[in-house]
């Protein structure tokens, strides 16, 4: 039986991870789960936030996944220990992929990071810099409209621009040459964030992150087959589809609405 990756996110930012790592193994069976109904996660507790993404992780463990990819940003920064709890196999967030590739990517490292005010506060991606180098400087700022936006599907109108402005104006005075975009959504908003900061700001996306992070945990790859792809959420999933078309350019199919507190019934 060929298992498939699993990958949860509080929505449809984590499109930006599945899209990555489809490109990178067309050959795997991808499983995700959305939980549109209770996005955005980042202002929440910490305690909610174990609860739902627990709750998320369990719905795909049901579903015989073999490796557990937890694009959401919010919940890789509170919830991993909690999840490694409930399995054996491999559980990859994205705060570690992310933080080795924005050490790789700064020369004088002077490091931003933009995340959920979760993300922010947990201080996970400061964290995890500063453990592989001590004296990078890192400058943190929580958007929590940016996740609304993309939700909305506003990401090209003015209004984007002027709050990505607003937010990210402290962070081009600290001199960074690097931003980590710590949360899945803010990659849909790549283009008027370059736009803000400059051309010599390197971007770090955590979903080409994540991506390259997952060849050290998969064998080399069947490639008689395509894989397969099947798309879940918890709330209105026709909103979700029309997202999805525009953020990965084509339609989606096996797309079902599920209700967490029932899925343990699904075959």
């Amino acid at each position: 039986m060929k298992h498939a990756i699993g990958i949860f996110d509080s929505g449809v930012g984590g499109l930006t991870v599945y899209k990555s790592i489809r490109k990178a193994f067309p050959n795997e069976d991808l499983i995700y789960f959305g939980d549109t109904a209770r996005v955005p996660y980042g202002p929440k507790s910490p305690d909610t936030i174990i609860d739902y993404s627990v709750q998320n992780a369990r719905f795909l463990l049901q579903l015989g996944v073999k490796i557990l990819v937890v694009a959401c940003n919010t919940s890789s920064a509170v919830a991993i220990p909690f999840l490694k709890k409930l399995t054996s196999i491999p559980i990859i967030g994205v705060i570690e992929p992310g933080s080795e590739v924005a050490l790789s990517t700064t020369r004088n490292n002077k490091i931003g990071v933009i995340g959920t005010e979760g993300t922010i506060k947990s201080q996970a991606y400061s964290k995890a810099i500063k453990e592989r180098v001590p004296e990078a400087e890192i400058f943190s700022a929580a958007c929590p409209l940016f996740v609304p936006i993309v939700e909305e599907g506003w990401q090209d109108k003015p209004i984007a621009e002027s709050i990505v402005r607003d937010y990210l104006n402290p962070l081009i005075n600290s001199d960074i040459d690097t931003l980590v975009l710590g949360c899945t959504h803010y990659p849909l908003l790549k283009d008027v964030i370059q736009k803000v900061v400059g051309e010599k700001v390197n971007l770090v996306d955590s979903a080409d992150a994540i991506a390259l992070h997952l060849k050290d945990f998969l064998p080399a790859q069947d490639k008689t087959k395509s894989g397969t792809d099947t798309f879940y959420v918890s709330d209105n999933e026709e909103k979700f589809a029309t997202i999805a078309q525009n953020i990965l350019e084509k339609p989606i199919d096996k797309l079902k609405r599920v209700s967490l507190f029932e899925s343990w019934f699904i075959e």
